[in-house]
């Protein structure tokens, strides 16, 4: 396995989520909540790791490829308490998803959009963006893994 490779692979995957997201926020104008603006911080991080990982090779880079798929699977954890939000199976842990008072903070915090409330992406399709981050991060972690799994100099196929 080419670890080079592998690293931008990884972050060419996690800057295409990134965009997708930016690409609804800024040009369908979908606004993200709270918990939608904390799911981007894992990819932002699997870019860099993937660049790094690019740029050093060898032990190092399959290193960072599979520290990747644990940020990874902590941003699949985020994502699937926002879909736990949203489907009303628990309250979202950030006071700004819910406008309550938080010791310390000023008057009630309230969403521009609130954190149970889906974006759907595509009209007609029934997985809301939360939804489709959750199985996408699960793919993603699961092809980290497997590429930092192989053995160095092993083929793809």
């Amino acid at each position: 396995m080419n670890f080079r490779l592998a690293g931008l692979i990884a972050a060419l995957i996690a800057a295409g989520a990134l965009g997708v997201a930016y690409f609804a926020q800024y040009q369908l104008h979908l606004v993200p909540c709270e918990l939608c603006l904390l799911e981007r911080w894992p990819y932002r991080i699997v870019v860099l790791l993937g660049l790094l990982a690019l740029l050093v090779g060898g032990n190092p880079a399959r290193a960072m490829v599979a520290l990747a798929g644990v940020v990874m699977l902590a941003g699949a954890a985020i994502s699937g308490l926002h879909v736990g939000v949203e489907f009303g199976w628990w309250p979202s842990p950030l006071p700004e998803c819910n406008g309550i008072l938080t010791p310390g903070a000023a008057l009630p915090l309230t969403p521009s959009v609130p954190c149970d409330r889906p974006v759907h992406l595509i009209a007609g399709f029934p997985m809301s963006m939360a939804q489709m981050d959750f199985c996408g991060s699960i793919v993603f972690v699961a092809l980290l893994f497997w590429m930092a799994a192989r053995p160095p100099g092993r083929k793809w196929a």
